[in-house]
């Protein structure tokens, strides 16, 4: 399973606004600039965060966006979800999906539950203040080397 680029600059730009938490409103190109990411893909990813309640917007000169909580009550999950949608290997183990005439006795089917249980369990478990620590230790790591 690979995640799409809208997953993963999706997460770059949150964990870039996770950074300035508190600090107010930061510009689209700032995020852009910082993470490496085009400014046009960049709206249309935050556009989709917004809607979602992960990010606030301002308007205005000293506008932009910033996160709608705290960094520790944002995770990973909730924001792949947000842009990759349902993070299941295969359609057999979604939860609208509508059946499959093999599904009573599919083997494989169980491969792939236990697949997207652990997933989410990993994804869930990791919030944006665990990524601001990670940060931090390997900082703290590279200035004692």
């Amino acid at each position: 399973m690979r995640l799409s680029t809208r997953g993963r600059y999706g997460l770059k730009a949150m964990f870039q606004l996770a950074i300035h938490y508190g600090e107010g409103p930061i510009p689209l190109n700032s995020i852009a600039s910082a993470q490496n990411i085009s400014e046009n893909y960049l709206e249309q990813l935050v556009s989709t965060l917004r809607k979602e309640g992960l990010l606030n917007s301002v308007r205005g000169a000293q506008g932009g966006y910033m996160l709608a909580k705290a960094p520790s009550e944002i995770t990973v999950g909730n924001i792949l979800r947000a842009l990759e949608g349902d993070m299941a290997p295969a359609d057999c183990v979604v939860e609208d999906f509508s059946g499959c005439e093999r599904e009573e006795n599919c083997v494989t089917k169980v491969v792939w539950k236990r697949m997207k249980d652990s997933i989410n369990q990993v994804i869930d478990s990791i919030s944006l203040q665990d990524m601001l620590n990670e940060k931090a230790k390997m900082e703290l790591e590279k200035r004692e080397a």
